[in-house]
């Protein structure tokens, strides 16, 4: 019998004439080699000494001389959505649809609406569109949300008219921005208007034929018009124009507003408006946080009472797991934390476990099946590898969907799943397997530390009885495999030169 494959041999038992016994016999194998311990109690420490750092920056606020540390998971760090801090949301619903260009006004629309509240003041405001002829406007963490509805009011229809003979001189196309601020020259405060190059043609040739004449400023909500103002022509305006007269900061700065709300592309009305407490936003946020820990809490403790010295190296890359999480939560400037990003984080975390889960099960196959502590690791993390890679695949690609045709919400959900699905990708194929590693390096001949159980043919073998067999078997795999490698590049380059030569000789017969 060939003793490089042989497992079993039968063996009997007992006086002459018993019964035999069929019973399973250790292979002889090399003494079990040296494990540079060492080297890996020293990678432990490491990984033990970033983490702990990783989980007090991520956690821990701190102050260094006069400035403040605030950690990964604070809310000054991750930006939080409207409906974890508050403010103020609005809906505008386009009134005609069937304008040319629809698509790039409604666009343009969306930019001028976001410029205006980020020249104001807000820049964490959020303008998105919703489905063909919406547009969402959302401002979190305000505190005077009248002032906000003041601003996204219901848009207007602006126009100037000469009040002499009723001739519409500009419209919002014709204006690119108003602003107000307080000029020395004209003694108060004042409204500056921004014209396009057709506007500024246009102004000029109004205002220097009507000199000394008024003209209104006509907006027109809901299709009702209303004269906020009829300033005098003083003299003929060539570039970029002024408002004067008796303004108050507050009034120049609501003239202001009311002209730029007229400037849109696509006139639109308002049709949904809601203020959220900060409050209800807090209470949420406290109690997403209680079951997202103790759910990390009890998923923990599972795994580390099935797979004990695995799920022990499983729960330390779930650790590093979230502080990188926190961490690009933090440095992401694009994502916004909501209720559905959080739903997203906790989703992200469980299939992290799962990963996990499906490499250890494979390593517990693979032990089972004969083959050493060591060896079963390997081939467990190789057979997971791909089953891990096809169902985070899909994930991704429902996510990318999700940002590409999602809108508001569903983006801040998708975003955070995206992020957390690559990251539990990462610390799955990757942290895990060093610290699995790591762990059999320490002790690879005690199965019962890492909960796993022979087969009842193999159940005398030792855990790591049969690494030279299967090493050995390994070897001769990775030859056959180069050989057929080797065996497939010479016949294509017979094929390469036989195709050569037909072509030599059809060449030579055409000559002929």
């Amino acid at each position: 019998m060939d003793k490089r494959t042989s497992l079993t041999e039968v063996e009997s038992t007992g006086a002459s004439g018993g019964v035999a016994e069929s019973k399973l016999r250790e292979p002889a194998v090399p003494s079990r080699k040296a494990v540079k311990k060492k080297s890996t109690i020293a990678k432990l420490v490491i990984i033990g000494v970033l983490l702990v750092v990783g989980l007090i920056f991520a956690f821990c606020p701190m102050q260094f001389g006069f400035t403040n540390y605030y950690p990964f998971c604070s809310k000054e760090s991750i930006s939080l959505g409207l409906d974890l801090q508050g403010g103020v949301y609005a809906v505008y619903r386009a009134t005609q649809t069937d304008t040319e260009n629809f698509e790039s006004k409604m666009e343009g629309t969306r930019s001028s609406l976001e410029s205006l509240l980020v020249s104001k003041g807000y820049p964490e405001a959020t303008v998105v569109r919703e489905g063909e002829d919406r547009i969402r406007v959302e401002v979190p963490d305000v505190e005077d949300t009248s002032a906000i509805l003041d601003i996204i009011g219901e848009p207007a229809e602006i126009s100037f008219v000469l009040d002499s003979t009723k001739e519409t001189v500009l419209t919002g196309e014709d204006v690119v921005g108003a602003q107000a601020f307080y000029s020395a020259n004209d003694g108060g405060y004042v409204v500056s208007l921004e014209l396009t190059t057709r506007g500024q043609e246009k102004f000029f040739e109004a205002t220097s034929n009507h000199i000394n004449e008024k003209m209104s400023i006509i907006v027109t909500i809901g299709g009702e018009s209303n004269t906020i103002s009829s300033p005098t022509i003083n003299s003929a305006i060539s570039g970029n124009a002024i408002i004067s007269g008796n303004f108050t900061s507050e009034s120049a700065e609501r003239l202001a507003n009311q002209i730029m709300s007229g400037t849109f592309d696509v006139a639109l009305e308002l049709k949904e408006s809601e203020t959220i407490s900060p409050t209800l936003g807090n209470d949420a946020l406290k109690y997403g946080l209680i079951a997202g820990i103790v759910g990390f809490v009890l998923v923990i403790a599972f795994i580390c009472v099935v797979y004990r010295m695995l799920g022990v190296a499983a729960s330390l890359a779930l650790l590093i797991y979230v502080v990188l999480y926190l961490f690009f939560l933090a440095v992401l400037p694009w994502i916004q934390l909501t209720l559905p990003g959080i739903a997203g984080i906790l989703l992200s975390i469980g299939m992290a476990v799962d990963a996990n889960i499906i490499i250890f099960e494979r390593i517990k196959d693979e032990y089972r099946n004969g083959k050493s502590i060591m060896t079963a690791y390997h081939a467990g993390f190789k057979k997971a590898l791909f089953a891990i890679l096809d169902s985070n695949v899909t994930t991704v690609i429902a996510c990318v969907l999700l940002l590409l045709l999602g809108t508001g919400s569903i983006k801040g959900f998708a975003l955070t799943l995206l992020v957390g699905v690559l990251l539990s990708l990462f610390t799955s194929l990757v942290v895990s397997r060093m610290l699995v590693k790591c762990f059999i390096n320490l002790n690879s001949y005690n199965e019962k530390l890492y909960h796993l159980k022979r087969g009842k043919q193999y159940a005398n073998l030792s855990a790591d009885a049969t690494d030279a067999s299967i090493m050995e078997v390994m070897q001769r795999e990775e030859e056959k495999k180069k050989q057929e490698k080797e065996e497939k590049q010479r016949i294509k380059e017979l094929e390469k030169s036989a195709r050569k030569a037909r072509r030599t000789q059809e060449k030579g017969g055409e000559q002929a």
